[in-house]
């Protein structure tokens, strides 16, 4: 089988005809129709939701260590966790998106992570946190994964990628809406109390499943394709991401996967560490810093999203790779100031999240209806998975270098594998998705 029959070949003449109806970043949402509408808006904030409740611990940790006296290693030990999880959950979800359906792939797994944030509110010690936090990962990762797929599927092939970045965006909106939280909860009570009520305001996605359930449609695409298997008396495996046909994709994309997140993690993990401690920046970790960052990262997944449209999936990739490069070594080469690193936090923010701007869309198209979901499930969160030992493995190496040295190091690896993998893999843009 040719690679062109797995991504769909090339655009239809019509979509070139009519490209320039939808110009600018936001000029295609006019066009579409009002059952994609629903799609679309269901998966940014289920996704915005999903960041919500995961972002909660991160500003819950401070408050846990000081209430039940934890090491730094054991709150660690809950985002390993979570992320590990998180990975499963989402290779998972992507093999029963592809059984039961997209739409309730993705209820389920919204009303999966809401209902085990909640369990986190009534921990009593930290055995019973770790194992309801572990369990919260499994809809952490399988939300991205079913949001992506239905996304991908519904939206017109010359518009996909602005659709899905824009759905990926809902990332730092939810960051943004647990910042707030927190930080009204914790002014209101005493910490001990307020991690409790933060988690348990986790439990506010679910009632966003009735939405999904009454409004939202199954793509016709994958529709097509259940009833084509049906007739045939077929059922999809996703040992057929491994077929001899595809397999090579499916390792090459799981590589660029790894790439992307090994170099995320890598930065944002040890970076404020690393300035606190050896760059003795006090505006780190502070309201204003998160805020920029938090903003680069929108406009970074807003941009990354038109870019990956306007001039294709793997050149958006090399860019803003050797962007996140160049970020990452001036972070760690270059003297700061808090002046400094206040105006950096932006393209911080914007490189390091913009790069998954095109991920769902890329994903989408390599794959065929058929397997879509199991290719996407298991490339995006294998790379989640190895990418989360990145900051083990930093940890580890630093005790032989410089912080900085092994921050550098390791992320420009990892980008340097996201070129390599983004060069192997076919140009998808404007590519037809078929049953």
């Amino acid at each position: 089988m040719n690679t062109e029959t797995h991504y769909a070949g090339a655009p239809h003449d019509d979509d070139h005809a009519s490209a320039a109806a939808s110009p600018g970043m936001f000029g295609w949402y006019r066009h579409t129709s009002a059952s994609e509408k629903r799609a679309f808006w269901s998966c940014k904030i289920g996704y915005a939701l999903d960041a919500m409740d995961t972002q909660f611990l991160s500003f819950a940790i401070p408050a846990l260590i000081a209430s039940w006296g934890l090491s730094n290693s054991e709150a660690g030990l809950i985002g390993t966790v979570t992320l590990l999880t998180s990975a499963l959950g989402g290779w998972l979800a992507g093999i029963l998106s592809d059984r039961i359906g997209r739409v309730k792939t993705l209820q389920i797994t919204i009303l999966w992570f809401a209902f085990f944030t909640l369990v986190c509110a009534f921990a009593q010690n930290y055995g019973q946190l770790l194992i309801a936090r572990g369990l919260m990962g499994f809809g952490f990762g399988g939300e991205w994964t079913a949001g992506a797929v239905l996304i991908g599927e519904v939206i017109r092939s010359r518009d996909r990628g602005k659709a899905v970045g824009m759905v990926q965006a809902g990332w730092a909106i939810g960051w943004a809406a647990s910042a707030g939280l927190f930080t009204l909860v914790f002014s209101l009570m005493p910490a001990e109390t307020a991690w409790r009520v933060l988690f348990a305001l986790g439990v506010l996605p679910a009632p966003f499943v009735i939405f999904i359930r009454r409004f939202v449609e199954e793509p016709d695409v994958h529709r097509k394709q259940k009833e084509c298997d049906t007739k045939r008396g077929e059922s999809s495996s996703f040992l057929e991401i491994f077929g001899k046909d595809i397999w090579l994709t499916t390792l090459r994309t799981a590589i660029l996967a790894t790439g992307t997140q090994g170099g995320y993690y890598a930065i944002t993990t040890w970076l404020p560490t690393y300035l606190k401690t050896e760059q003795h920046l006090s505006v780190v970790g502070t309201g204003g810093y998160l805020a920029v960052i938090i903003a680069g990262s929108y406009a970074g997944y807003l941009c990354g999203a038109y870019l990956s449209d306007r001039f294709g999936r793997k050149l958006t990739f090399i860019a803003f790779s050797i962007a996140s490069t160049i970020i990452a070594l001036t972070y760690t080469r270059v003297p700061m100031s808090n002046g400094l690193l206040l105006m950096l936090g932006f393209p911080l923010g914007f490189f390091a999240s913009g790069i998954f701007a095109g991920m769902g869309a890329f994903m989408t198209e390599l794959f065929p209806t058929r397997i879509r979901g199991s290719g996407q499930g298991f490339c995006y969160n294998f790379g989640r998975a190895v990418g989360a030992t990145f900051p083990f493995l930093i940890g580890y190496v630093a005790q032989k270098m410089s912080l900085g040295m092994a921050i550098g190091t390791f992320a420009a690896a990892a980008y340097g594998v996201v070129i390599l993998a983004a060069l192997t893999l076919p140009e998808t843009r404007g590519a037809q998705l078929k049953a």
